[in-house]
């Protein structure tokens, strides 16, 4: 198992894939916490994930196809490059859901997904040298094949919790609209 700290701890056990979350730089106010009998990492996450699909505060440059594309292409690439498997995505106006299996340290995968990506957004938006994304990511470990199916569910259908479709395949910037590679 390898381990990495920045702000929140990354586990990274041999074999277990993994759900990774991360969102734009200054998507969500400095100030913003959940609220109170939502502590446990799951019920933050869930918070902040909620707040996330609001979209009301920050920068939305995920919603430019020009923008998408850049992070679609960070993950094929990587996945070209036997970073990972890639099981599931989904991408939103202001944060990104993968579920993959690591063939590479954790800090080095989210190093080259969110580094490429910004680097080419960065060059659309005319905003070379600003930062893109929040340095922090949240990842979850998958502990058996239940979770395995509930992650998966849950990255597909964010798009419609998040009322931008009605059905998971309608949008067009997660795997259950466009087939993973």
């Amino acid at each position: 198992m390898t381990f990495y700290r920045r702000r929140l701890p990354h586990w990274q056990p041999l074999g277990q894939d993994i759900f990774i979350t991360w969102r734009l730089h200054g998507s969500l106010p400095a100030q913003f916490r959940p609220p109170a009998g939502t502590e446990s990492s799951g019920k933050a996450f869930v918070c902040y994930d909620r707040a996330l699909d609001e979209a009301r505060t920050g920068p939305l440059w995920l919603k430019d196809p020009r923008i998408v594309e850049t992070v679609l292409t960070a993950l094929h690439e990587a996945q070209r490059k036997t970073m990972f498997t890639l099981r599931a995505y989904a991408v939103l106006a202001n944060h990104v859901h993968v579920l993959l299996a690591p063939r590479a340290p954790l800090e080095r995968i989210t190093l080259q997904l969110k580094g490429a990506s910004a680097r080419a957004a960065n060059l659309i938006l005319s905003r070379t040298g600003e930062p893109f994304w929040q340095k922090e990511s949240f990842d979850h470990r998958v502990r058996n094949p239940a979770e395995w199916q509930k992650i998966r569910a849950y990255i597909e259908n964010n798009p419609v919790a998040a009322g931008l479709v009605a059905r998971p395949e309608d949008w067009p910037w997660s795997s259950a609209w466009r087939p993973i590679v």
